[in-house]
């Protein structure tokens, strides 16, 4: 009889035995931040308003219309007098780069933010099973990720990925790579290291398509460190929940919208065209109707479905024409009850998100994204304050962003962060993170000596106030003064 019962209860624990076994095997696959380490360049590296004053008075392709198209741009930048430029702007030697000065300048980021997140951790490097590297506009060889490993003599079997040419949106795609990794490898460790040269790519001409990454792109970098390691959840910082990549590289005008080129003359610069703003759109609206299902409560998603049905039902094309072709005058009495008519609803995200992390690519695109996803200023500040302290400084923008939010201590445990980038090709990334335990700001933090100077009163920089006399000369007699 026990032999019977037995044998009738195989199946049984055999497909309990499954099912479990399926249990554990998800739970090695989840993806976690550890820690991560912001680059912080030497206070000789700054670029505040004398030095850039300086720095465009030299470069002689620039003329008036130049210098007024610069003093526009970055005024209205939001960028600050504390941001980092690389070494060879300040030895006057951005006419004529070399490969050396490149590497040179990945390799005081590197030593400097990798070696603090090892050492923090106590970590060896030769525990590192997975290493990612990403630099979009400087490909060496050996790569920069090889030039870690021989710095840190990391094991021979180490997984290695050397990502360039991905944009402002890399550090997410190499964090996808991790993840994608840990789905089939368990109690691994892997660093993401994500920068940007500047040092070979400061543009020296006047084509104003190109000027104007001079007055975006600065210094920066940093070091993640990840792990699907079960021991090291309670020292977590974050988890991975989903992470969604669009990439609209098959349209002609979004993958020429950001292009590394040539001007007429032949010198290399970086070109951002006028239908960046429609190609960035356009991107973001096909990323975010893949992760909103996935990130926002089913209530939202019905809500904003019966709100969307009721406006379409009773708004006539029309009357919506009409609408978004109105202009209003400042003697215009436009009431707010038709352009609410007209206004098609929009999707609440905070019903699902604590806090957004936005790629600081300028205060255009932040503002853009605050208007769409109705943001209120509150959501907004760690992605201005980061523009307006350490610039775009490409692919590590959004660790800076949240560095900040983590200084000024918002980060509990339980809540929801949502990252959202842009990069060339074109491409839009976005991924959610859960905050595992309350974050009140590490000792190493990038923001720890700025944070309680944030937010200023104002964001203004003193360009205006310093050079706005530009605006006022005559291109038949101006000379710019010595």
């Amino acid at each position: 009889m026990e032999i019977v019962v037995l044998l009738y209860s195989l199946p049984l624990l055999y497909f309990i035995f499954i099912i479990w076994k399926r249990y554990q095997t998800r739970r090695d696959q989840h993806c976690y931040i550890l820690d991560y380490q912001c680059y912080k360049p030497t206070d000789d590296r700054k670029l505040n308003t004398e030095f850039c004053g300086e720095l465009i008075r030299r470069t002689k392709n620039l003329g008036l219309i130049e210098y007024k198209f610069l003093l526009k741009a970055i005024v209205s930048a939001g960028i600050g007098e504390q941001t980092y430029a690389p070494r060879i702007i300040f030895d006057g030697r951005e006419d004529s780069p070399t490969i050396a000065d490149g590497i040179s300048e990945m390799e005081e980021f590197f030593f400097d933010s990798v070696g603090r997140l090892l050492r923090r951790n106590g970590i060896s490097p030769s525990q590192i099973d997975v290493l990612v590297v990403n630099v979009s506009m400087l490909s060496t060889v050996p790569s920069l990720s090889s030039r870690i490993i021989n710095h840190y003599k990391m094991r021979e079997d180490i997984k290695v990925y050397n990502l360039t040419g991905m944009g402002c949106s890399a550090s997410l795609i190499s964090v996808d790579i991790v993840r994608n990794v840990f789905k089939s490898c368990q109690n691994k460790l892997a660093v993401v290291v994500t920068s940007e040269s500047l040092s070979p790519n400061w543009y020296s001409g006047n084509d104003r398509s190109m000027i104007l990454s001079n007055c975006l792109f600065r210094s920066g970098g940093c070091a993640i460190l990840l792990t699907n390691k079960r021991s090291l959840q309670h020292k977590s910082m974050f988890r991975l929940k989903c992470l969604v990549r669009t990439h609209h590289g098959a349209r002609d005008e979004s993958y020429g919208c950001c292009l590394q080129t040539e001007d007429d003359q032949g010198r290399l610069g970086f070109h951002l065209a006028k239908n960046l703003p429609k190609a960035a759109t356009r991107a973001f609206v096909d990323n975010l109707r893949i992760i909103a299902p996935k990130i926002l409560p089913i209530r939202e998603l019905l809500r904003f479905m019966a709100v969307w049905i009721y406006w379409k039902t009773t708004t006539s094309p029309k009357s919506s024409k009409k609408g978004s072709n109105r202009s209003v005058s400042p003697n215009s009495a436009v009431t707010s009850s038709s352009q609410a008519q007209v206004k098609p609803p929009v999707i609440d995200f905070r019903t699902g998100v604590d806090h957004f992390c936005i790629h600081t690519g300028g205060k255009a695109v932040i503002d853009g994204i605050g208007v769409n996803l109705d943001l209120s200023p509150y959501d907004l500040e760690p992605a201005r304050m980061t523009l307006h302290r350490f610039g775009n400084t490409s692919a590590s923008s959004l660790w800076y962003v949240l560095g900040y939010m983590e200084a000024k201590k918002r980060l509990k445990k339980g809540d929801r962060v949502f990252m959202i980038s842009f990069g060339a090709g074109f491409k839009c990334n976005s991924c959610l993170w859960e905050v595992v335990r309350d974050l009140n700001g590490g000792e190493e933090n990038v923001w720890n000596d700025d944070i309680d100077e944030y937010p200023p009163e104002s964001l203004t920089n003193p360009f205006m106030e310093k050079f706005g006399w530009i605006q006022d000369e005559d291109p038949s007699t101006f000379k710019m003064p010595l």
